[in-house]
């Protein structure tokens, strides 16, 4: 992974400025591009930054304050078609000392800082950030043009396929009802010969 500025991609806190920031301007080479891409399923990665600096911020606390800059491909969601997106993302990360996080106990007057803040690493790797802030940015559900109005059309149509075979398809109740009169017309004639048999045997 390439690099331009002040600072490399892994900065190791027991030397970094505690009176300034360290800026850092990081642009990963093709290789570097090319790997990242195949790791978030990207079709394409292009024009990739991540420019900014790293403060100190008192008791042993660091701030990183960038901005991340990507042309990302991805694949359509509908129809696989590739979908450019640009991303242009403030980020933010802090880390505190482990005593800074904990978390105080019941009745303590001890303040708990609210920031989302991580431990203080021994390294902070401006790779994995990238990677993680990229991921984080990208397009969850990519469309290409035309694609919204292709899944509309597609699910009209099997709507439509549905509608007709539950019009082709028969109605079970109406069978039902059919067989109940059919029924009700064989009882009706089995009562009939049963009084005409019962007149017969009753003549003398």
């Amino acid at each position: 992974m390439s690099r331009s500025g002040s600072a490399p991609e892994r900065l190791r806190v027991a030397a970094l400025r505690n009176n300034t920031p360290t800026t850092f301007d990081i642009r990963p080479d093709d290789e570097a591009r090319a790997a990242l891409a195949s790791e978030l399923g990207l079709l394409g990665l292009r024009k990739l930054r991540l420019a900014g600096e790293i403060r100190p911020e008192g008791r042993g606390s660091w701030r990183l304050v960038a901005t991340l800059g990507a042309t990302v491909t991805q694949p359509c969601v509908v129809t696989l078609a590739p979908v450019t997106t640009r991303i242009d993302e403030e980020i933010e990360r802090l880390w505190r000392p482990d005593e800074d996080l904990s978390v105080a106990g019941e009745g303590s007057e001890i303040e708990v800082p609210d920031d989302d803040a991580d431990p203080v690493p021994d390294v902070i790797d401006l790779r994995e950030v990238i990677s993680e802030a990229l991921s984080l940015a990208l397009p969850l559900y990519p469309h290409a043009e035309g694609a919204a109005e292709a899944s509309g059309a597609l699910a009209a149509e099997v709507e439509a396929e549905a509608a007709a075979d539950a019009e082709e398809r028969p109605n079970p109740f109406a069978a039902l009802a059919g067989l109940k009169e059919k029924l009700d017309q064989d009882g009706g004639d089995d009562d009939g010969e049963a009084d005409d048999d019962r007149d017969v045997t009753d003549k003398p």
